[in-house]
């Protein structure tokens, strides 16, 4: 399970008004920028792989609590805290990184004023605020007080995280995935309690974006003093939709700050071509050339491109450059033929030519050598993406490969491979763990190109 945090719609000058137990965390990452609350989320669910929940086993959830109430009236109530004894100085310097808001100054990215920012919820649209575990949590507050809620969420999420097949959250969410970390939740809700005031409120329940913040506040904390690999999605979660890391971007501090304190750093894109990427980061690396830093801390950065298809680092003269495929490539991605991608991406194509025909949307055809993509050629809606994505995941649902499917939000692209083929080719290649790995993106959805990590790490 997992979750992030940061605020980001509206401007800066309305930070002051957060207070600083909360704004450490808000600050974070910059996935924010197109997320109101960006979060750690699950992994199909919170952090890992914590799946999403249908909507008729949402409809059933206070039927399947009600039978679980009973089952768990004898269990104890005794909700473990995360203990802040025995961190050693680097994972203390870590976490102080993850929490810190020093270097972000005025930044220029959007940032939401308050998690009830109306605008950041109509811009994201309902379905990019599906989530099954949210909304189950939800439910669970119209015969529970907040803090009776996350006592037993955060009971079930270690039983869960114990044993993932025999749990209470398997029977209450069917579909949900693997937590790699507990999560202290009720800590979570204290904190940001403080804040939204949700344990006092009578009439209001917490929406979609508060119960997210406050697991991305608790995945947050128990991964903080362990991550060793930090890897971003770039467009949405770095910078803005189509735009580039300028070199006042103030991400830029926080990348150089935790390679320099030993953590690995990448991104893990869905952009293949290499030398037009980057251009898009070229803040970025001309900030490591300004500071001089050395081969001993730009090894620390990496970039993983197609998805999974290209894995680049930085050369002595600030640059990037590829990264032998023999070095990092797993022996599955190794067994790919030609043909097959081939063939994978014509059935691709023709599923595309064939949804935008049926939604009558003119589409501009793109085809790369490990992807293709449908451009609308006149103004669409988010939905009708979605659309469009779905349609040919279903129709490649028996393709020989991995693929990804995604709706981008201004256009639909499908991929060989996918970031889960590539952070895990990735945490091999560096020797990283699930629970030291944590993932920043902002495309958790179904159709979203994100979610795949969530079998691999703890998201935000």
């Amino acid at each position: 399970m997992a979750i992030g945090i940061l605020f980001i719609n509206s401007s800066v000058s309305t930070l002051h008004s957060v207070p600083p137990c909360i704004r450490h965390v808000t600050e974070f990452p910059a996935t924010l920028q197109r997320q109101g609350w960006v979060a750690f989320k699950k992994s199909k669910t919170l952090g890992c792989s914590a799946a999403r929940c249908s909507a008729t086993a949402v409809a059933e959830s206070d039927e399947r609590l009600a039978d679980v109430e009973r089952d768990d009236s004898l269990a104890a109530d005794d909700v473990d805290k995360c203990s802040n004894s025995g961190q050693s100085d680097g994972g203390r310097l870590r976490w102080d990184m993850l929490l810190s808001t020093e270097a972000l100054g005025e930044a220029h990215l959007l940032r939401a004023g308050s998690v009830t920012d109306a605008h950041v919820l109509r811009r994201k649209g309902r379905l990019k605020e599906q989530d099954g575990l949210i909304e189950f949590i939800i439910s669970m507050h119209r015969t529970h007080s907040p803090f009776q809620v996350m006592e037993k969420m955060e009971r079930w999420v270690r039983e869960h995280f114990e044993d993932p097949k025999r749990s209470t959250l398997s029977r209450l969410i069917p579909s949900i995935g693997c937590f790699h970390t507990p999560l202290p939740l009720v800590r979570a809700l204290q904190e940001y309690d403080d804040f939204a005031l949700l344990s006092r409120r009578k009439f209001v329940p917490p929406n979609f974006a508060e119960i997210r913040h406050v697991l991305n506040i608790a995945q947050v904390h128990v991964i903080g003093e362990q991550v060793s690999l930090i890897t971003f999605d770039a467009d949405g979660t770095l910078y803005a939709d189509g735009h580039h890391i300028q070199g006042d971007n103030k991400m830029i501090g926080h990348i150089v700050k935790l390679m320099q304190h030993g953590a690995h750093v990448a991104i893990v894109t869905a952009a293949g071509n290499t030398l037009k990427f980057e251009n898009r980061i070229t803040g970025l690396l001309e900030g490591f050339k300004v500071l001089g830093l050395p081969p001993s801390i730009t090894k620390f950065f990496h970039v993983m491109g197609g998805e999974c298809n290209y894995l680049l680092k930085v050369d002595s003269n600030y640059h990037l450059e590829f990264v032998e495929d023999k070095l990092w490539k797993s022996e599955d991605m190794f067994l790919w033929k030609e043909q097959d991608i081939q063939k994978l991406l014509d059935d691709a194509e023709c599923a595309l030519r064939s949804a935008s025909a049926r939604l009558h949307l003119p589409v501009e055809i793109v085809r790369k050598p490990r992807a293709v993509g449908a451009i609308p050629k006149e103004p669409t809606i988010y939905e009708v993406l979605e659309e469009m994505t779905l349609t040919v995941q279903m129709q490649l649902v028996d393709a020989m490969l991995p693929f990804c499917a995604f709706n981008g939000g201004t256009d639909v692209f499908v991929d060989i491979g996918n970031k889960s083929v590539g952070l895990g080719a990735l945490m091999s290649y560096l020797g990283k763990r699930p629970y030291e790995t944590l993932h920043v993106g902002d495309r958790f959805t179904a159709s979203g190109n994100d979610s795949a990590t969530r079998s691999k790490c703890s998201i935000l």
